[in-house]
């Protein structure tokens, strides 16, 4: 059976005619407000809630640890060493006998030195008795005025040779005792350079180290500019209301970014300004009772005002950067994303002091800033943040803060 060339028409169009009517109906009825299919929700991000904390004016300054006391323990006498009462690195008591050096030689000194005062003493008594006699009869002229003269020499110096060998007897004595060496003060003694046996002298250079690290000191630098600021409010009223411990708190982080439990107290201020670099040399004593800081470590010295502002403190990761400054996302009632303009200040730990531009109470996006930009509403779950290690955990039940927008209210 033949179709007609009409029919051949029809049958081709027809697919065509079908088509044309379903996309017209498509296009009423998105004409009419259906929607072509469901709308991806709002991003989850992680909020924070900004709280104050107390924060003073802060400075930091390259450090060097020193040693309260220090004592490099030499032999004063020469003599071979017979004792080593110590164990290298260990603590030691005031008056411990650290070296014994021989003192034979020495006691045989005294002894000399006793026997020759002795001699001395006997010959003075004689010829002050002599002295006596002639002064008895000089006025009866039995002697001459010269030979009285002379008797009186001799008693003079015979008293002077007392005094000569009452000296030699002290220093004879003093040699003796300087064959024990002991320990001047309470402290930790370091590596000892001779052992039992070897001869020493004064010029033997240091038998060990003795210190007292408890207190530790720090020495620093500051510029001149900031001193003379500091004396000029020392000088007002406020000022001297001030002790110089009490004016600013000081802190010592050590070189494995630890900070030492004790605070520090300002104890030594040098009385003139380095001409070549512009600084004065100040001092700080810390509490050092575990001996953890030793002397020569570099350290970092933190000074902070007493003075303090209540400023909010956020962490690092939700600090970002342009090209007109630094700015944190801000998550408003109606949970849409905001850019904020913040100036920021030190760091303390995980956090940032934020100067300027956010206030408490607000809250800011720290987890999720990928997903977001400026004007959208997101999905924002509440956190706590460690301010020690920036460590984010939940806050508690409530973890989505999402508010209903004002056209939900409406709606509703």
């Amino acid at each position: 059976m033949k179709l007609s060339l009409s029919s051949r028409v029809f049958s081709r169009s027809l697919p065509l005619t079908i088509a044309s009517l379903l996309s017209v109906s498509l296009l009423t009825a998105c004409g009419n407000g259906e929607t072509e299919g469901p709308q991806a929700p709002p991003p989850s991000v992680s909020v924070i809630k900004v709280e104050t904390s107390p924060v003073g004016e802060y400075r930091e300054y390259v450090a060097r640890t020193e040693a309260h006391k220090e004592v490099e323990l030499r032999a004063r006498v020469e003599g071979t060493l017979l004792q080593r009462n110590f164990g290298e690195g260990s603590k030691v008591k005031e008056g411990q006998l650290l070296f014994k050096i021989d003192p034979e030689s020495f006691e045989a000194d005294v002894k000399k030195a006793t026997a020759q005062l002795n001699s001395q003493q006997a010959a003075y008594r004689r010829a002050e008795r002599d002295m006596e006699r002639g002064q008895e009869l000089a006025p009866q002229g039995y002697i001459s005025q010269s030979d009285l003269d002379k008797l009186t020499s001799n008693a003079d110096q015979a008293s002077a040779q007392v005094e000569s060998a009452k000296a030699a007897l002290k220093q004879a004595k003093l040699n003796l005792d300087y064959t024990d060496i002991t320990a001047p003060f309470d402290g930790q003694i370091g590596k000892a350079y001779f052992s039992e046996g070897n001869l020493v002298n004064p010029g033997s250079g240091a038998l060990a180290t003795l210190v007292d690290i408890h207190p530790i000191y720090v020495n620093f630098q500051v510029d001149e500019d900031l001193y003379v600021s500091y004396l000029q409010f020392k000088a007002t009223e406020a000022g001297q209301n001030l002790s110089a411990s009490s004016d600013v708190e000081l802190s010592l982080r050590l070189p494995n970014d630890t900070i030492l439990p004790t605070k520090g107290r300002l104890n030594f201020s040098d009385t003139q300004v380095d001409q070549t670099t512009g600084t004065i040399n100040l001092r700080a004593e810390f509490d050092n009772p575990n001996g953890v800081v030793l002397p020569g470590l570099y350290v970092t010295l933190m000074m902070e005002t007493t003075d303090k502002k209540e400023l909010p403190l956020i962490p690092q990761a939700a600090v970002q950067e342009n090209q007109q400054g630094t700015f944190v996302l801000v998550v408003d009632s109606n949970n849409t994303v905001t850019p904020q303009p913040v100036d920021m200040g030190r760091r303390i730990g995980a956090m940032w002091v934020v100067n300027k531009g956010l206030n408490s109470g607000e809250q800011i996006i720290v987890e999720g800033l990928q997903k977001v930009r400026p004007g959208i509403q997101v999905a924002p779950a509440l956190k706590t943040i460690d301010p020690a290690t920036g460590a984010l955990s939940d806050a508690g039940p409530q973890q989505n803060t999402q508010q209903p927008s004002a056209t939900d209210s409406e709606e509703g």
